[in-house]
C-alpha cells in the first residue's frame, strides 16, 4: 500500500511530463514559438523536479540498504519531516525495519532457547566447520566432560588428546563408537559414546559430534554380567563337587570299618586312605573356592547412614596402625574439611578402604620411604571423594584396563575378587571407583559417591 502510493506519484509526474511534451510538439508544428518558449521552461522544471525526486528517493534507498547491511534495524526514518513525495517511502522503510526487527528478535529468542536446552543436557556437543576445522559451538557439558575450557579449531584438540582427535576425524556421519578418554584435571579414565552427524548451511558443511558418558552404565552392565556368570559358575561347581566330597567321606568311613579285611595286604589300606583323603581335601578346597567367589553376589542391600569421613579414617588408622608400624610404612591423612560427610554403608566402605590400604601396603613394600596417603574432599558436584594413594611401583595401562575384572590379579596368591568387590560396593552406593597410576611413581584409587 505504501509503495503503491509512491508509484502513483511517479506515474503522475510521468503523465504531466508526457502532456507537456505533447503540447510542446503541437506548438512546434503549428509555429506558435512564443508559447513554445514558455512551455519549454515548464518542461525543464518538470525534468529537474523529476531528477531531484529520483535522487532523493535513491538517497533514501541507500540509507535503508546501509541499515540492512549493518543489521541496524533500530534505525527510524522520520516520516513527518520528509518531503511529501517521500513520506510514503519512509513509512514503507519503517515497516520493513519493524518486520526485520521482529524476525531478528524471534530468531534470537529461539537461539537462546536452544542454547539453554543444549547447556542443560548431560551430553557433550561439539560442532566444527569440516573444511577449515573452525569450532562453531561447544556446550558446557563437553567442556566439563573433557576438561577443555576453549578450542579455536578442531586441530587444537590434537595437542591435548591426539587419540581422540584422530577418532573424531575418522568417525563418519551416522556412526557411533565407544572411546576411552582421560580428563586433564585428575587423569581419570572413563568411557564415552561418540556419535557424529553432518549438516550444511550457507554452502558450508559442519560436523556435529556428541559425547555421552556411558562409564556408569557400562560398569553396571558389566557388574550384572559378572554376577550372572559367577552365579552360574558357583552353582555348577558346588553341585558337582558336593556329591564328590560326600562320597569320598562315606568311602573313607566304610574303608576304615573294613580295615580288618585288608590287614593281610601291607600298604593297601594306607594307599587307599591317602587317595581318598586327597579327593576329600581337594573337593573341600573347591567348595571353599566357590564359596569365596559367591561373596561377589551376596551384597544386594545397604545399611545407609550419614557418616563423617574423619570417623572412617580414624577407624581405619586404628585397625591398620600395627601392620603399618611393623612394616615401617608412613600413613599420611589429609582432611581439609573435618565436617565432610557422606551417606554410606559404614561396614562396606570400611571393607573397601581396608582392601585398598592392604593393596597399597603390598605396592610400597620395596620402597625406601614407603608412603600411603588417605585424603577426602568435596568433588566438583559437591559430593565426597575419598582417595587412597601410594608411592609404589605403579601399574601399566594393560593392568589398569583389567584391574576391576573378577579373577584378575597381579599377585601370586591373589584371588582377583578384592577390587571387583570394591567396585560392586561403590556401584551399590550409586558411585564409582577410579584409578590413576604411573609406572615407577605410584597409584591412586578414588571413591566417588
Amino acid at each position: 500500500m505504501v509503495f503503491k502510493r509512491y508509484q502513483e506519484r511517479i506515474l503522475i509526474r510521468v503523465l504531466f511530463l508526457f502532456v507537456t511534451l505533447s503540447l510542446a510538439s503541437y506548438l512546434l508544428v503549428t509555429g506558435q514559438y512564443a508559447y513554445l518558449a514558455f512551455l519549454l521552461g515548464v518542461v525543464i522544471y518538470q525534468l529537474v523536479d523529476f531528477y531531484n525526486f529520483h535522487r532523493k528517493a535513491q538517497q533514501e534507498v541507500e540509507q535503508f540498504v546501509e541499515s540492512i547491511h549493518y543489521r541496524d534495524f533500530s534505525r527510524y526514518f522520520d516520516v513527518k519531516e520528509a518531503p511529501l513525495e517521500l513520506q510514503s517511502l519512509r513509512q514503507g522503510f519503517n515497516e520493513i525495519n519493524s518486520t526485520f526487527k521482529l524476525i531478528s528478535r524471534e530468531k534470537e529468542t529461539q537461539y537462546q532457547y536452544l542454547q539453554k536446552i543444549l547447556e542443560l543436557v548431560n551430553t557433550g556437543i561439539l560442532s566444527y566447520e569440516h573444511k577449515s576445522g573452525e569450532i562453531g559451538w561447544m556446550n558446557e557439558s563437553f567442556k566439563n566432560l573433557l576438561g577443555v575450557p576453549y578450542l579455536k579449531t578442531i586441530a587444537s584438540l590434537e595437542r591435548r588428546d591426539p587419540v581422540l582427535y584422530q577418532e573424531i576425524l575418522n568417525l563418519r556421519p551416522g556412526e557411533s563408537k565407544i572411546i576411552s578418554l582421560t580428563k586433564d584435571k585428575d587423569r581419570s579414565v572413563f568411557k564415552t559414546l561418540v556419535t557424529a552427524t553432518a549438516f550444511q548451511t550457507d554452502s558450508r558443511v559442519y560436523k556435529l559430534v556428541a559425547f555421552q558418558d556411558v562409564n556408569e552404565a557400562l560398569d553396571e552392565t558389566e557388574a550384572k554380567a559378572w554376577q550372572k556368570l559367577l552365579s552360574v559358575m558357583t552353582h555348577e561347581i558346588m553341585n558337582s563337587v558336593a556329591p564328590i566330597s560326600s562320597l569320598a567321606e562315606t568311602m573313607l568311613h566304610r574303608l576304615q570299618e573294613s580295615s580288618r579285611i585288608l590287614e593281610g595286604q601291607p600298604g593297601a589300606l594306607e594307599d587307599l586312605e591317602l587317595g581318598i583323603g586327597t579327593i576329600r581335601r581337594r573337593s573341600e578346597g573347591l567348595l571353599k573356592f566357590a564359596e569365596t567367589y559367591r561373596n561377589l553376589n551376596k551384597i544386594t542391600t545397604l545399611n545407609m547412614k550419614r557418616v563423617y569421613a574423619r570417623d572412617l579414617f580414624e577407624n581405619l588408622h586404628h585397625l591398620m596402625q600395627p601392620t603399618l608400624d611393623q612394616k615401617r610404612i608412613e600413613l599420611d591423612i589429609l582432611l581439609l574439611d573435618p565436617d565432610l560427610s557422606l551417606d554410606a554403608d559404614t561396614n562396606l566402605i570400611e571393607q573397601v578402604l581396608i582392601n585398598l590400604v592392604v593393596n597399597a601396603i603390598e605396592a610400597v613394600k620395596d620402597r625406601e620411604e614407603p608412603l600411603i596417603t588417605l585424603s577426602a574432599n568435596a568433588g566438583s558436584n559437591g559430593r565426597a571423594v575419598i582417595k587412597v594413594a601410594d608411592n609404589g611401583a605403579g601399574m601399566s595401562p594393560e593392568v589398569i584396563e583389567n584391574i576391576f575384572i573378577p579373577f584378575f590379579s597381579t599377585k601370586k596368591n591373589g584371588s582377583g575378587i578384592g577390587l571387583s568387590l570394591c567396585k560392586q560396593i561403590l556401584l551399590l552406593h550409586k558411585g564409582n571407583i577410579q584409578v590413576q597410576s604411573v609406572e615407577g611413581t605410584g597409584s591412586a584409587f578414588s571413591l566417588h559417591f
